[in-house]
């Protein structure tokens, strides 16, 4: 069996790859749902009704892609050829969703979903496979861990570049013109994407093959799915999750805008926290080392949740309350950053270890549906919030409008926060079974075409 360990420089390039997604990711998180309505011209309501719309989508593709990648073959292996397949179509389609052309209503709504639409599935072609690439460059644990970790440090600095300067970006290149501000500054991360992409293409290699012989029945992989306990409970955490994040970094933006009334702040507000999230993350594989990494995830996520809620007693005048609220909340996010994909990777090896069979791409195929459906639902939530609590954009806010932009970004949060630490009390993969699996698979890795009897 090959050497489990890992060189830096293929941590650092597989984690390129996760910041050239997050210059997109990102964008998508904080400005979308803000970019449509205040500077594209579509409703609230609207505007959440086609993202949840292209979930229905998502909901179809993403399990096609994960069987189609289980399936692909070629001298590069079954998810690297993805990274480099996909590179120029993700900048492509993603400065074209934030490209704004001058149309009518009619057709800002159809180009709006077109662009999206097409963004979300060159989205599932590459970061299925570029997530499912973890599990098979290394079986070891604590390679995993830091694997992750390297990811994350580096998806994180993207988030704070973006944080930092997306917004004066915008205003600078915009002069008085948002849209044009959006154009060029997404056609600038989105070079930054392609790049990165081929080099995390070229510097990564996998190690971990399935048997070899027929390939199974897709039918085959569902009915694993349906039957794997871990995995249910990470889809769940991973909708609730992104869903939680999209609602809460959406509205951010409204909130320094109109409820603090002092949109210079945000950038700061954002990258304050951001930066302490990476603390979080270098002590992550520390403890889950120690602790596992289900009960540092449900211990972070609470943390997380108790200080979101929080906001929810802070006046628009607390502004030093809010940057060391929002601080302490990203140290405890932080630590669950890099184990959510980690966990990942360890269901695609429970379900191998249980199967004999191994289906990665559509382990992480199923989750990465889960982070779309969470990103768009998240969205959506938000705008049908502000809608329903009277928001008008680019105008002064009633009182209730007020309170539902602060209810958003506090208790509605905090109450979904608590939801994923319940379901990782039904993942069932705790720090022995981990290690039972782990050892398990590794002697049945050792020749090729391995053979071996299913554990119930």
């Amino acid at each position: 069996m090959a050497d489990p360990r890992l060189a830096v420089t293929e941590k650092v390039g597989y984690a390129l790859g996760d910041m050239a997604t997050n210059f997109v990711f990102q964008m998508m998180i904080m400005f979308q749902l803000a970019y449509y309505t205040d500077s594209f011209g579509i409703t609230t309501a609207t505007a959440a009704t086609l993202l949840i719309l292209v979930r229905f989508w998502d909901a179809i593709f993403d399990p096609v892609m994960g069987v189609i990648a289980d399936r692909t073959s070629t001298r590069w292996g079954k998810f690297r050829p993805w990274i480099l397949w996909t590179a120029v179509p993700f900048g492509v389609l993603s400065f074209l969703t934030f490209a704004s052309p001058n149309l009518g209503s009619g057709g800002r709504l159809a180009y709006a979903f077109i662009t999206y639409a097409g963004l979300m599935m060159v989205y599932s072609a590459n970061n299925l496979p570029y997530s499912a690439l973890s599990g098979v460059m290394t079986s070891d644990r604590g390679e995993r861990i830091s694997l992750s970790s390297y990811r994350f440090v580096f998806a994180v600095t993207a988030q704070l570049l973006v944080q930092a300067f997306a917004l004066p970006m915008i205003q600078h290149f915009g002069a008085g013109n948002s849209p044009k501000g959006y154009r060029i500054t997404m056609a600038i991360f989105s070079a930054f994407s392609v790049v990165l992409f081929l080099v995390t293409f070229s510097t990564t290699r996998e190690r971990i093959r399935a048997n070899a012989g027929t390939p199974w029945p897709v039918r085959r992989d569902l009915m694993d799915l349906r039957n794997n306990r871990p995995w249910r409970a990470i889809f769940f955490l991973t909708v609730i999750l992104f869903a939680t994040l999209s609602m809460r970094g959406a509205v951010v933006f409204y909130y320094f805008k109109y409820f603090v009334g002092n949109q210079g702040l945000f950038s700061a507000f954002n990258v304050a926290g951001t930066a302490v999230s990476i603390v979080g993350i270098v002590f992550s594989k520390t403890l889950a080392m120690r602790f596992g990494k289900r009960d540092v995830f449900i211990a972070g996520i609470l943390l997380t949740a108790l200080f979101t809620g929080s906001f929810v007693l802070l006046p628009p005048s607390a502004i030093t309350g809010m940057f060391v609220v929002e601080m302490l909340r990203q140290f405890a996010y932080g630590l669950t950053i890099p184990l959510l994909w980690a966990m990942m990777a360890d269901v695609a090896d429970y379900s191998e270890w249980r199967n004999c069979r191994r289906a990665t791409g559509m382990v992480f195929s199923a989750n990465v549906f889960g982070l779309k459906a969470g990103l768009g639902l998240g969205s959506a939530i938000t705008g049908y919030v502000l809608n329903a609590f009277g928001y008008i954009p680019n105008a002064p806010q009633t009182i209730r409008s007020l309170q539902g932009i602060r209810l958003a970004m506090s208790l509605f949060p905090s109450v979904t926060f608590a939801l994923c630490a319940i379901c990782l009390l039904f993942y069932g993969i705790d720090k022995n079974i981990e290690l039972r699996v782990n050892e398990e698979l590794a002697s049945r890795r050792i020749g090729p075409g391995f053979q071996s009897t299913a554990v119930a």
